[in-house]
């Protein structure tokens, strides 16, 4: 018996659905204005129209990416298949955020990135080594010489007031250099001064989305979870409201949205996009259809006891597979008490370990798989002794 247990393992999500639990939810109503995210005001600018059956099926079917939704359902699952190295982890990361070490290749210190780099957007731009130090993940990326993070590094740097102090000031370099500024200790933002050049740049150069994804991922990892929404509902609103970055709006919707742990919060965003998605039939991120509750279901008839009629085509629609259960809602982050430093940069909430969202009792082992990288290979490196890593698919979908 015990034999048969230990060779027993549940396999990884196999479709769109089982990866995203986003609407499956049992007591919250689906009902944008009855679950509160969504005001009267924001229904009454961007009303969404009610489509009649025929629009709906003539509409092209659009299909949400595979690739994207595994890889963000391993980040929000805090990686479920990784196995971190046997060797003792020298703490690299964390040594560099206190500016113990240079990063590698380029032998460049944090303090030289954050006193010298912020506003030099070529410098910025063109190097493409410095970002995976900046915003380290339990992932590896295009630059083979950073080390990915480990739980105990984790545990380490949301320890560390001087560490998180600086991963906000290199958080602000990047938002500055996407034409955006942090507001306060909530992560709330708004527009830079230089945000019409920097925006018009960004909705240009798409390769950055695959940073934005990063960075979104390193906040959660590193104990800055409730930065993440309001830096996503900002991009999705300047995308799709005010259209000044319109390229960036299929990147937010299938990566930005889904690195936030919380699934009320991914639905409060997901409904804001609804609202203001053009053309809105193509909308495919929304909640699953529902059978209309007293449809008849269509049974076989014995054409031999009834008289020879014209039959009338009655097709029943296909619901959609209901998404498999998935993390548990609510945020784990707890907020620190700490307040802002003298240079007013906020040092951020604790977390227990970067351990992510609790499992669900199905969801307590999984088959031993290769991790996919998420750094798109397409992205060219400035130094020759960078190395692509596992095909380097990061947005694929996106950037195509």
């Amino acid at each position: 018996m015990g034999n048969l247990l230990s060779s027993w393992k549940y396999r990884e999500p196999s479709t769109v659905e089982e990866c995203d639990s986003t609407w499956e939810s049992d007591s919250e109503s689906d009902d944008p204005q009855a679950a509160g995210d969504i005001s009267p005001a924001d229904e009454e600018e961007a009303p969404t129209p009610q489509l009649s059956d025929d629009a709906q099926e003539s509409a092209p079917r659009l299909k949400r990416s595979f690739y994207a939704a595994k890889d963000l359902y391993k980040y929000r699952h805090s990686y479920p298949n990784y196995r971190e190295s046997r060797q003792v982890s020298e703490f690299q990361n964390l040594r560099f955020y206190l500016n113990k070490i240079p990063l590698v290749p380029d032998g460049i210190y944090i303090e030289e990135i954050l006193n010298e780099w912020k506003g030099d957007y070529e410098k910025l731009e063109h190097n493409h080594t410095y970002i995976q130090w900046l915003f380290p993940l339990r992932e590896q990326g295009l630059n083979f010489y950073a080390q990915e993070l480990t739980q105990d590094e984790i545990k380490e740097f949301q320890n560390n007031r001087e560490a998180k102090r600086r991963f906000i000031i290199a958080y602000t370099v990047m938002l500055d250099f996407f034409g955006i500024k942090l507001l306060d200790k909530n992560g709330s933002v708004s527009r830079a001064s230089n945000w019409c050049e920097r925006f018009q740049h960004l909705n240009e150069s798409q390769h950055n989305y695959l940073r934005i994804t990063r960075i979104l991922k390193s906040l959660g990892e590193l104990g800055f979870e409730s930065f993440k929404a309001p830096l996503v509902k900002f991009l999705l609103k300047e995308a799709l409201i005010e259209e000044t970055v319109p390229n960036m709006k299929q990147s937010a919707l299938e990566y930005f949205v889904y690195t936030i742990r919380d699934r009320k919060e991914r639905r409060s965003l997901l409904r804001f996009a609804q609202l203001h998605y053009r053309p809105s039939e193509h909308f495919i991120w929304g909640p699953p259809k529902k059978r209309k509750a007293g449809a008849k279901i269509n049974c076989p008839v014995d054409k031999m006891s009834v008289k020879s009629k014209p039959e009338k085509d009655s097709v029943s629609k296909n619901t959609p597979t209901a998404p498999s259960n998935e993390e548990q809602t609510g945020d784990e982050t707890k907020k620190s008490d700490e307040s802002w430093t003298d240079d007013q940069v906020y040092t951020g909430d604790k977390q227990n370990g970067g351990s992510g969202e609790k499992q669900d009792t199905e969801e307590k082992s999984y088959s031993d798989e290769t991790q996919t990288s998420t750094e798109n290979k397409a992205i060219e490196g400035d130094s020759s002794k960078i190395k692509s890593v596992n095909g380097g698919k990061d947005e694929k979908d996106a950037l195509h």
